[in-house]
């Protein structure tokens, strides 16, 4: 039972990971990629610190990370509604979601006679390309849908389907180990080695316990417990140990967190984004170490971003970088649909029937 504390502590929350994984990933884009000895040139002795243009855009320009984070939500909206009809199953609808986001990649805008796309696929900034993985287009390519006996890409490690799996953690009413398990058979659609898949899902968990309340440590804990019974977890295990361990060895720096990063793939960004989170005096100091380093900077942002919005809330975040925040009215509406249906959902559909305007934003077909 949901009650109003409840249902506004929960929405703050959601709010707070999109958005937070939206700021991140739109101030590491930038520099993404960059040595840090490259950053600090470009931007003063103490790298970047305030969100500048990236792809072609403006300040505050986001990724296509966070365009698949947004239709991450659309897909598990979409699973609530399709429920009604005796369908179940997430991963199905998540890999529609997902190939509704790859049209985007290839289609010049909407298709306003696809009623079936639902609100989100009309919106026409989405139709950007903002640096999209090879793997996430070519994984999503046709209507195969990778699963974990066979997966699609199995040789990629990049944090690409660690970046779009916030989202699974805000299913608070659901154990821990289901939403590992969700958010696992939804990356291996597109990154099918271990250590991506295995890093989405123990993001997810981490975003899940601090989204229930819990503090970053027992939501590490709690993950590293979930972690060791999963074949090919040592990676990603001792990624988070090591974020764990740098913790201790003094002051933060940027070195310490280009140490953590490593080659720059998904159990390096997403140490870097837990180390950050750990050690941020706040949002802002947190984010400005996620980003300033030589590896994937957008991503180890959106990771750090969504940690730390998932634990303070939306209030919590820098306004002034919200102002300038690319698609920040999208991410809002999706966040308040998904609050809504998670704590509303049979007041707005049911096998009965259902509220039209609802139907028109989250089809069933």
């Amino acid at each position: 039972m949901w009650g109003r504390t409840e249902q506004q502590d929960f929405r703050s929350r959601v709010r707070g990971t999109l958005l937070g994984a939206a700021v991140g990933d739109a101030l590491g884009a930038p520099v993404d990629g960059l040595g840090l000895g490259a950053i600090r040139e470009a931007h003063g002795a103490e790298g970047l610190t305030e969100l500048a243009a990236s792809h072609g855009g403006g300040r505050g320009t986001v990724t296509a990370a966070t365009q698949l984070t947004l239709f991450t939500v659309d897909g598990l909206i979409r699973a609530q509604v399709r429920r009604d009809t005796g369908a179940w199953h997430p991963p199905t609808d998540l890999h529609r979601a997902y190939r509704r986001w790859a049209a985007t990649q290839r289609d010049w805008g909407p298709d306003e006679r696809r009623k079936e796309d639902g609100w989100l696929a009309r919106e026409e900034w989405l139709y950007a390309r903002r640096g999209p993985a090879r793997a996430c287009l070519t994984g999503l390519a046709d209507d195969r849908m990778g699963t974990l006996d066979v997966p699609k890409n199995p040789g990629d490690q990049g944090p690409e389907a660690a970046t779009r799996s916030a989202p699974f953690g805000l299913l608070v009413g659901w154990e821990p180990q289901l939403v590992l398990q969700l958010a696992v058979e939804c990356a291996v659609q597109t990154h099918g080695h271990p250590v991506a898949y295995l890093t989405a899902g123990a993001h997810t968990v981490l975003v899940h316990g601090l989204a229930r309340g819990e503090s970053l440590d027992g939501a590490i804990q709690r993950t590293l417990a979930l972690l060791a019974a999963r074949p090919g977890h040592q990676p990603v295990t001792d990624a988070l140990r090591h974020a764990l361990g740098a913790v201790r060895q003094g002051m933060p720096t940027a070195g310490r967190v280009e140490e953590l990063v490593g080659e720059g793939e998904a159990v390096g960004a997403l140490a870097a984004a837990v180390y950050c989170a750990l050690v941020g005096e706040d949002i802002r100091h947190g984010l400005r170490l996620a980003v300033n380093h030589s590896g994937a900077s957008a991503a180890s942002g959106a990771l750090c971003g969504a940690l730390l919005g998932a634990l303070h809330g939306e209030t919590a975040l820098p306004p002034g970088w919200l102002t300038e925040l690319e698609g920040r009215a999208t991410v809002l509406e999706i966040a308040d649909d998904f609050a809504m249906e998670m704590t509303q959902g049979p007041a707005l559909h049911s096998p009965a029937g259902a509220a039209p305007g609802w139907l028109a934003r989250y089809p069933r077909a």
